[in-house]
């Protein structure tokens, strides 16, 4: 029996669990794990027979608890290839302000820079607390974080959207040239 503990934050218990505990049946249907849920510590305890479940079941639970939908999260079950990549923020930034600054550059105004991301790479993004969480492709992932760490270091918006405009057409083309 394989077994792994995670600790949550408070707020996202709820939403792990879901409505009369809906969403931990799912995740334990979708992973054929066991799940139990210590909403006073916070910790989710995983448990199955086999060792690939248990990891589905941490990747699900974890993309949750870093602010993605339980439906969002379920992407990881879909594809072997489907990752999560998570950046901690907090050992980037100095001060709250500095953070706050951070978070709104990658959010961008009404979450248009989060949603450009995403439009032009293909993967979900998800910026929570102090982390930015990136579920995708190996490449969709490795394009997202890549204009993510641009944003972190200050360069403009506009610089990087074009490398992601690049990256889009230089896929395209990848495509296309895979197939023909």
């Amino acid at each position: 029996m394989t077994t792994q503990d995670i600790k949550i934050t408070q707020n996202r218990i709820a939403v792990i669990i879901g409505k009369g505990g809906r969403t931990r049946r799912q995740i334990e249907k979708k992973t054929k794990a066991k799940i139990e849920v210590d909403s006073e510590d916070g910790i989710v305890t995983i448990e199955s027979d086999d060792p690939i479940s248990v990891l589905n079941a941490v990747d699900v639970i974890t993309a949750i608890n870093r602010g993605f939908s339980p439906e969002r999260a379920y992407t990881l079950l879909e594809d072997e290839d489907v990752i999560l990549e998570i950046i901690d923020l907090g050992t980037r930034c100095n001060t709250p302000k500095q953070m706050e600054r951070i978070r709104g550059r990658i959010i961008g105004k009404a979450g248009k820079s989060r949603e450009q991301i995403e439009n032009m790479t293909g993967a979900e993004v998800s910026v929570y607390g102090k982390t930015v969480a990136v579920i995708g492709s190996i490449d969709q992932v490795k394009t997202a974080m890549s204009a993510i760490e641009m944003l972190i270091e200050g360069i403009s918006h506009e610089s990087v959207f074009s490398y992601l405009d690049k990256k889009k057409k230089e896929a395209k083309t990848n495509i296309l040239e895979y197939y023909y």
